[in-house]
C-alpha cells in the first residue's frame, strides 16, 4: 500500500470515529482533522488544516495551560479533561478532551494527537436535572424544602417579617437572601447582621448608629445598618442571642417603624423588611422568660423552619456534586467526584455543622487530593475518627451501600410516617421503585 493509500485509509477511518480527532506536528499545526471535528466546532477541514491548533479551537485552556503542549512537553497522556470550546457561530461548546503524544518509526516526538467529544447533551441534562432540585442558591430533592421552593415567591412578594429557624449551617442566609432577591426590594440594599457576634453597647450602635458627640470617639454621624437597609431588607441572624434591652429596642423598630441613633434626640423613620434567624427553639426561649413575648410575636409572622442535613440525607450527593464544581472553578482543578467508600460514609456521618460542615469536608479534601477522584484518605481525620466512634458505638452497624441505603428509606418513612407517596418524592424515585425497595430490604 503507497502512501497516498494510506493517508486515505487513516482518513476513512478517522471519519468513521463520532469523537472529533485531529493531530499537530510540532509546532501545534494541524495536520489532520476529521468529521466529527468538523461538526462540533462548525469549521471545514480545510480550512483548519495548516492554522494553529489554538487559532481554531478558541477553548478556555488554550492560552494558559494548553493540554497538548503540556503532552507533547512532558510526555503524559491526559485522559477526559472537560473544558469549553467556543464553535465558528460563538456558542460555547462543553466538551472532554485526550491527548496523547505521536511518534514515528524511530521513536521521535512528530507530533500529537487531541481526540474529544461533545458534551452538550450531557450537559443539558445535568442542568435540567440541577434545575429540577435548584431555587436560587438553594439545592435541595428534600420534600420538605421542595414544598419550600413552591411558596416562596408569594412570601417574598408580601412584606411580613420572616423567622428562620434551623441549626447552624443549614442554609438560612441562602433563603433570606433568595426571599430579598426575589422580593420587589431585590434591586434595594441586603444587609446582614449578626446579633450573636457583639456585645450590647457595639450591637446598639452598629444597628442603629449615632451622632457626632454620643461618646469620646464619635467624631462624626455613622449611620447605623438599618439606616443603610433603608427601603431594603436586613437579614438579622442569631436573633436568639439577643439581651433584653436590645430585644426592646428591636421591638420598638417593628412596632413603630422607626428608631433613635446613640446620642441623638429624635427618632428616624426606616422602611425596611426584617427576616430574622436563629438556631435556637424562640417558642421554648419564651416559655422560659428569656424572650420577650411580643417580640416572639412580631417576628413570627411566617416561619420557616429547615430540617438539619442529617434529616435531609437525599440531598448528600446532591450537595457533594455542587461544591465539587465550585471548588473546581475556583481551585482551578478536575475532581470529577468521590470514592464509592467516601460518599458512603458522607451518607451515614451525623454532620453536626450541617452543609456548612459538608462543604468545609469537600473543601479540605480538594486541597489534599491530586487525582481525580476524592478518596477517604483526603477527608479529615476528625470526620473518619468520628465516624468509626459511632460504628463501634452503634449495635447493629451498617455495613455496605445497600444498608446505608436501607436506613435512609426507614429515616425517610419515619419522618412522612409512613406515607409511601411523599417518601418517594423525598428520594426522588418513583413510587414503584421504592416498594420494590421496601420488599428488598424487609423494611416494615
Amino acid at each position: 500500500m503507497g502512501k497516498r493509500e494510506e493517508s486515505q485509509f487513516f482518513d476513512i477511518i478517522l471519519d468513521s470515529i463520532a469523537d472529533g480527532v485531529f493531530t499537530v506536528d510540532k509546532e501545534r499545526k494541524i495536520t489532520s482533522f476529521n468529521r466529527a471535528a468538523e461538526r462540533i466546532t462548525g469549521i471545514p477541514r480545510h480550512q483548519a488544516i495548516g492554522q494553529h491548533c489554538f487559532d481554531v479551537f478558541h477553548a478556555n485552556i488554550c492560552q494558559t495551560a494548553c493540554a497538548l503542549r503540556r503532552t507533547m512537553e512532558t510526555g503524559k497522556e491526559i485522559i477526559d479533561l472537560p473544558i469549553n470550546i467556543v464553535n465558528q457561530r460563538g456558542e460555547t461548546i462543553p466538551i472532554s478532551i485526550s491527548t496523547a503524544i505521536l511518534r514515528d518509526q524511530r521513536g521521535s516526538i512528530v507530533g500529537g494527537v487531541e481526540t474529544f467529544r461533545d458534551l452538550s447533551a450531557i450537559e443539558e441534562l445535568r442542568k435540567e436535572l440541577s434545575r429540577q432540585y435548584s431555587f436560587e442558591d438553594i439545592i435541595s430533592k428534600n420534600y420538605q424544602i421542595q414544598k419550600l421552593f413552591a411558596i416562596l415567591p408569594d412570601i417574598a412578594e408580601s412584606d411580613s417579617t420572616i423567622l428562620l429557624q434551623g441549626p447552624s449551617g443549614s442554609g438560612k442566609e441562602l433563603f433570606a437572601r433568595a426571599i430579598h432577591n426575589l422580593s420587589s426590594r431585590k434591586d434595594k440594599p441586603y444587609v446582614v447582621v449578626s446579633c450573636g457576634a457583639l456585645p450590647d453597647t457595639l450591637l446598639e450602635s452598629e444597628l442603629f448608629g449615632y451622632v457626632k458627640g454620643a461618646f469620646t470617639d464619635a467624631r462624626r454621624d455613622k449611620p447605623g445598618r438599618f439606616a443603610l437597609a433603608d427601603e431594603g431588607t436586613i437579614f438579622l441572624d442569631e436573633v436568639g442571642d439577643l439581651s433584653s434591652s436590645m430585644q426592646v429596642k428591636l421591638l420598638r423598630v417593628l412596632q413603630e417603624k422607626e428608631y433613635q441613633p446613640l446620642g441623638a434626640t429624635a427618632t428616624v423613620k426606616v422602611d425596611v423588611r426584617i427576616i430574622a434567624a436563629t438556631n435556637k427553639d424562640l417558642t421554648k426561649l419564651k416559655e422560659k422568660g428569656l424572650f420577650r413575648e411580643d417580640l416572639y410575636y412580631r417576628l413570627n409572622v411566617i416561619k420557616i423552619e429547615l430540617p438539619p442535613l442529617s434529616q435531609r440525607r437525599e440531598d448528600i450527593p446532591l450537595l457533594i456534586e455542587h461544591f465539587i464544581r465550585v471548588f473546581n472553578l475556583e481551585m482551578g482543578k478536575k475532581i470529577s467526584g468521590v470514592s464509592d467508600e467516601v460518599l458512603h460514609l458522607l451518607m451515614r456521618y451525623d454532620f453536626p455543622g450541617n452543609i456548612r460542615e459538608l462543604q468545609n469536608i469537600i473543601e479540605h479534601a480538594f486541597v489534599i487530593c491530586k487525582e481525580s477522584i476524592i478518596e477517604l484518605e483526603h477527608l479529615p481525620g476528625e470526620v473518619i475518627e468520628k465516624q468509626q466512634q459511632l460504628m463501634r458505638e452503634s449495635p447493629a452497624p451498617y455495613q455496605g451501600l445497600q444498608e446505608a441505603e436501607a436506613r435512609i428509606i426507614r429515616e425517610t418513612l419515619k419522618t412522612y410516617n409512613g406515607h409511601r407517596g411523599k417518601t418517594a418524592q423525598a428520594l426522588g424515585i418513583a413510587k414503584s421503585t421504592l416498594w420494590r425497595k421496601i420488599k428488598r430490604y424487609k423494611i416494615d
